[in-house]
């Protein structure tokens, strides 16, 4: 089984990365945060791997974070799980977020996941959560930022493909322009989205 994989990143983009190792090119499929930490083309890369065999398949899973690799593994613990899946879980929150979420039993926040329905997010809790100790997670802080629309304009932003850091700013920024958006959805999310482009 590949288990880390070093080698010249000769591909990249969201969900997949092409490395080169002893001449030979591995299609690993990544996750949105590891994405955007990956160096540029040309340069050396190493991931960490998780190899899944199927009957028609070999597949590798790659994470530059070792904790990003141990929270997919667990993921995929959970019947309804996939490996796809997974990813995009981790593509649309961050490993700390999705460690709180669970721990935290908060449905809410794992059912804005594409492919997450209910049940899934009830499962997710019922099955992880007593499993998720020897995951460290800091105390949730938005960028000094509050009021009910700020989480949900945020996991939003994220879930469309913005970083976090600028997702913060952007909400930040709209919400020192209009203190009253900071309780409403709509106002908040316009209001970041005109400063984020």
């Amino acid at each position: 089984m590949i288990a880390h994989l070093r080698g010249k990143l000769i591909y990249k983009e969201p969900g997949q990365a092409i490395v080169e190792a002893g001449g030979v090119g591995y299609d690993v499929t990544i996750s949105v945060p590891t994405f955007t930490a990956l160096p540029s083309l040309g340069a050396e890369a190493a991931l960490h791997i998780h190899t899944q065999v199927s009957e028609d398949q070999i597949a590798l899973f790659g994470f530059l974070e070792i904790v990003e690799k141990r929270l997919f593994e667990r993921l995929i613990t959970v019947s309804g799980v996939g490996p796809k899946l997974a990813i995009k879980m981790l593509s649309g929150l961050s490993s700390e977020r999705t460690v709180q979420a669970i721990r935290g039993q908060d449905h809410a926040q794992l059912t804005r996941i594409p492919g997450v329905g209910k049940k899934l997010a009830e499962r997710l809790v019922v099955e992880l959560k007593d499993k998720l100790d020897d995951f460290a997670v800091a105390p949730t802080q938005t960028s000094g930022v509050q009021g009910p629309a700020v989480e949900d304009v945020l996991s939003a932003l994220v879930n469309l493909g913005y970083q976090r850091p600028a997702a913060e700013k952007a909400i930040e920024q709209a919400i020192t322009k209009d203190k009253a958006v900071a309780a409403d959805f709509d106002g908040l999310f316009r209001g970041a989205l005109k400063v984020i482009r």
